[in-house]
């Protein structure tokens, strides 16, 4: 990567940092929030694939 895209992610990682620490009071109100909305997103979004047999003897033909 170039020097300018490191540059670019360091102003926005300190620019993020700035603006949590100052908003903090705000954000720490919404946290229930968060919360209940992240449950259902994570049912639908995780654990796609994960009762698929992984062993192949469901996929041989006899």
């Amino acid at each position: 990567m170039k020097s300018t895209t490191y540059a670019l992610i360091a102003v926005a990682a300190i620019a993020a940092f700035a603006l949590i620490r100052e908003h903090w009071s705000h954000i720490a109100g919404y946290w229930p929030y968060l919360l209940l909305l992240v449950c259902p997103l994570m049912h639908l979004f995780h654990g796609h694939g994960g009762h698929q047999h992984h062993s192949g003897e469901h996929n041989k033909k006899n």
